[in-house]
């Protein structure tokens, strides 16, 4: 069966182009043209992945969104003339997994969904997923629960940002570019804006440190990337 993806956009001209080039792919396409018809569309249907305009009618994007996240994981890709970091910070905060500015190409646009898609379905690179906890002083990374504790409380993270922490944790102490990490976590080799990797870093840190401004889970190394650096313990909180 093919993958099925919802298009939630409210200029018809967009959803046209979006459908005819999904289909021509190979993929299943639903549309709707305003909020409200979207977020019931994406709870009856039961879609692959969601591509969301956010300026729309009756209900923004960022508001479908946020509900959707209370009762999905589905992949949500956020569509948008406005390219301000503030916009994208929203996004990923609300939960959404991508964030592409129009206009875009169609080579780019297929890139992400695939990407998306590929790792809704199968984590990072088929891994296997192990009864295994990658345990840091406070910070333990749950691979199984898919989830990440500081000091014994669940920190609220996004599939996103858990995907980075952890695959950064996993290869703790070795430095990653931003074109790497895109690669890699991301899985796009050619498209992207590298401030999404920067955003993405930053909500980890106020998330993960107890000082953001002074992080000492995830660190910069100046002029080349990013990289994770803790010692491994027992679980046990620092005093």
């Amino acid at each position: 069966m093919p993958e099925k993806i919802l298009v939630v956009d409210d200029e018809t001209n967009i959803v046209e182009i979006l459908t005819y080039n999904l289909r021509k792919a190979g993929y299943e396409t639903i549309e709707a043209y305003d909020g409200e018809t979207g977020l019931k569309m994406a709870t009856e249907e039961n879609p692959d992945l969601v591509m969301l305009d956010i300026m729309m009618p009756k209900m923004d994007g960022y508001e479908v969104c946020r509900q959707l996240r209370l009762q999905s994981q589905v992949p949500v890709i956020m569509l948008t003339a406005r390219a301000e970091e503030t916009d994208k910070v929203l996004s990923f905060e609300l939960g959404a997994d991508d964030y592409i500015t129009k206009p875009f190409s169609v080579r780019e646009l297929l890139a992400r969904v695939m990407a998306n898609l590929r790792r809704s379905s199968g984590g990072l690179s088929g891994e296997q997923q192990t009864n295994n906890k990658l345990v840091f002083g406070e910070v333990v990374i749950d691979l199984d629960m898919h989830e990440v504790k500081r000091g014994g409380v669940v920190v609220e993270l996004t599939r996103r940002e858990f995907e980075l922490v952890k695959f950064l944790a996993q290869r703790n102490n070795q430095v990653f570019s931003r074109e790497q990490l895109f690669e890699k976590v991301w899985q796009y080799e050619h498209f992207g804006d590298m401030r999404t990797v920067d955003v993405t870093v930053r909500r980890l840190r106020a998330k993960l440190e107890p000082d953001d401004t002074e992080p000492t889970y995830i660190l910069t190394k100046r002029k080349v990337g990013y990289y994770f650096t803790q010692e491994f313990g027992d679980g046990t909180p620092n005093e």
